[in-house]
């Protein structure tokens, strides 16, 4: 996955990465993405293991542990600033649609 493909995460790869800002288990991973979004957003096992190996190979994530074979993964350096930059593109877009659809528009 090259670095030019991540300039935009997908709902999933957001949440998947904002999830491991505490280190955590695919199962938990899952769990904490439904909960976090009240069911809104759901990740399938072949998604998230799909995305999860991607990551990896990225330096995105790093697994730290492997526990009752439960392998345990966390965030990166590399994968925090992805996740930062993400959400900061996220912010400008609901900001830039609060001006324009809230009447705030600099003329």
């Amino acid at each position: 996955m090259a670095r030019e493909q991540l300039k935009t995460l997908t709902e999933q790869m957001y949440y998947i990465l904002l999830t491991l800002t505490e280190p955590q288990h695919g199962y938990g991973i899952m769990q904490e993405v439904e909960r976090r979004t009240e069911g809104r957003v759901r990740i399938g096992a072949g998604t998230l293991y799909n995305l999860l190996s991607r990551f990896e190979e990225e330096d995105i994530i790093v697994q730290v542990s492997d526990e009752n074979r439960r392998k345990i993964y966390a965030l990166t350096d590399k994968g925090l600033n992805i996740l930062k930059d993400e959400y900061k593109r996220l912010k400008q877009l609901v900001s830039d649609g609060d001006d324009i659809l809230e009447g705030r528009a600099v003329k």
